[in-house]
């Protein structure tokens, strides 16, 4: 395979505009979790650290939204290839199914218990306490979140990725300025700290949800149609089941292993949560090229396929493999040459800091690690249909090695803190001759679409 890069091969020209509008979203995305930490800075280091902790939930939803989200994909896209509207519909209306009722599980438990939730990830007193109170108020944007994170995914399997950018934009956007408004109490608004964030928060994604609707009906493609949440389709829903549920399986096996982490980080103290908070905010800007090709990897192959051109498939999956290992060394470079400034710019204890360093260079190489198993997985596999490959592989590298790992080396062989960073850092190098080998094989090649009436 050759890394040369023909720019007038339309390749090159329709993923460029696929992933612009992609990245430019999980820039804002970045930089609105950036925001937060910024801002609480002047709050104080608790305020940071009980928010990340706290937002842990909102991880463990992300996931499951992208989860269902990139399930609905899988098959619309396909489908898309077909220009099958009414199915795309369909398919979007049993996701909806799905993350309404989970959200509901969700919102009730921040509502109720957030003392508890908050005791899962810290047992420092303080913590919890502004934990609780932050999970309370943003408690009312899972419901929001989990309407308007299906219909965009459902936007951009049909490549509609530029309203989708600016849906995301317009909330993400409202969001900053109302942290900036209720933490610091501008324009005569209270000073509400931690609960400033979280209604802001709760705020922003209600407005989101009202333009997405207006969007839809302004659609000439696909539409938010609640009715469909109803429609019965057994072909459909059968497919979705079988294609969604591993793809959901995944991303929330992954995203709890990887709050265990945090648990494993918050009982060694609020000095390594609070570095971690810093270190989560560089890396979320030094991948967003590579999340943003697993993204259009489900869009651009999952059409190819869906159109029945499986050579071409073939080809173009090489061809995001390297653009993916690229874009993964860029975002290590990035994290080593943003480190001096952000050691230059945050205000943490001396503790906290010493670990920042270390952590941050951690971070320049195992991003590499994340953008070629993010792509793969939760992108190219996925685009052809296979979910459950990734399932399996992460189910086994996160709980029968990552997370005990964590436990072991932490409260077991009370190692370093550094030691155990380092340890929990090496989940995705693991995985990587399976993913690799089994990406070579094609297996993950298959055409799901069919006659669903």
């Amino acid at each position: 395979m050759s890394l040369y890069i023909n720019r007038n091969d339309p390749f090159y020209r329709q993923v460029f505009r696929l992933t612009l509008p992609i990245v430019v979203q999980h820039l804002l995305s970045a930089a609105v979790s950036s925001a937060d930490v910024v801002m609480l800075n002047s709050v104080g280091q608790s305020a940071i650290s009980a928010v990340s902790l706290a937002s842990q939930y909102a991880s463990v939803l992300f996931m499951i939204y992208y989860g269902l989200g990139t399930g609905a994909t899988m098959l619309s896209a396909q489908y898309w290839g077909k220009q099958d509207i009414r199915a795309i519909e369909l398919i979007e209306g049993i996701a909806l199914r799905f993350s309404v009722a989970i959200a509901s599980v969700f919102t009730l438990g921040a509502l109720v218990i957030p003392q508890q939730m908050m005791r899962l990830f810290t047992n420092d007193p303080q913590l919890i306490s502004l934990g609780a109170s932050y999970l309370r108020i943003v408690s009312f944007s899972y419901l929001f979140w989990s309407v308007s994170e299906i219909y965009l995914a459902a936007l951009r399997s049909v490549e509609r990725v530029t309203i989708s950018t600016v849906l995301n934009g317009l909330a993400l956007g409202l969001n900053v300025c109302l942290n900036a408004v209720f933490i610091f109490g501008l324009f005569g608004a209270p000073r509400l700290g931690v609960v400033g964030v979280a209604f802001a928060t709760s705020v922003s994604r209600g407005i989101q949800l009202l333009c997405c609707i207006a969007a839809s009906h302004a659609s000439k493609n696909v539409k938010l149609r609640f009715s469909c949440m109803f429609v019965r389709n057994k072909v459909l829903f059968q497919d979705f089941l079988r294609l969604s549920v591993p793809a959901l399986g995944n991303d929330l096996i992954w995203s709890v292993a990887f709050s265990m982490y945090s648990v494993v980080l918050g009982h060694l103290g609020s000095d390594m949560v609070a570095a971690n908070s810093i270190v989560v905010v560089v890396r979320n800007f030094a991948t967003v090229f590579c999340y943003s090709l697993a993204n259009v990897s489900t869009i651009w192959l999952g059409k190819l396929i869906g159109q029945g051109d499986m050579e071409l498939a073939k080809r173009d999956s090489r061809r995001l493999l390297w653009l993916t290992i690229a874009t993964g060394i860029l975002g290590g470079i990035f994290v080593l040459a943003a480190s001096p400034f952000v050691l230059s710019h945050v205000s943490l204890t001396e503790q906290a800091m010493h670990y920042l360093k270390y952590m941050l260079l951690i971070n320049s190489y195992y991003i590499v690690g994340t953008a070629l198993n993010t792509t793969l997985i939760a992108g190219v596999f996925r685009a052809g249909g296979d979910s459950r490959f990734g399932f399996i592989c992460d189910t086994i590298d996160m709980w029968c090695y990552g997370v005990p790992l964590g436990f072991l080396s932490a409260f077991v062989l009370k190692l370093p803190h550094l030691v155990v960073y380092f340890l929990l850092c090496t989940d995705e190098f693991v995985k990587w001759p399976w993913v690799i080998a089994h990406f070579r094989s094609y297996k993950w090649l298959h055409n799901v679409t069919r006659k669903y009436e």
